[in-house]
């Protein structure tokens, strides 16, 4: 009886590590999440008003779905892209799917994508 227990325990984590339990509708939870996020961002967006600096929009919006840097001779522009409209179920975040946040020298100078036509 001992043998077959020790067989079990050590046969078990073998049989089971490929198991995978899933509970509840996967498909409607990923949507929902999305939707908040999107729901989320442009409610934050909303609120924004120019010269913010960068560092209290991170600590308010969180993370960028994209960050790019541009260096020109009138300053140092930053510009965060935040998901705010789905284009395509495809499960990926495009930029065209976000609403671009510009900055010159750490403070907002505009939102949307006429600000980020600009810097172009």
């Amino acid at each position: 009886m001992k043998h077959l227990a020790l067989i079990l325990a050590l046969t078990a984590p073998v049989a089971l590590s490929g198991c995978v339990i899933v509970s509840g509708d996967t498909d409607s939870y990923s949507k929902g999440d999305w939707e908040d996020r999107e729901y989320n961002n442009r409610k934050h967006i909303s609120q924004l008003e120019l010269d913010m600096t960068y560092e209290s929009i991170i600590r308010k919006m969180g993370v960028a779905d994209f960050n790019e840097l541009h260096q020109k001779a009138d300053g140092t522009y930053r510009v965060l892209f935040y998901r705010t409209q789905r284009t395509m179920e495809d499960g990926l975040t495009t930029k065209d799917e976000c609403t671009p946040l510009v900055f010159k020298n750490g403070s907002l100078i505009g939102w949307g994508d006429s600000a980020y036509a600009h810097i172009g």
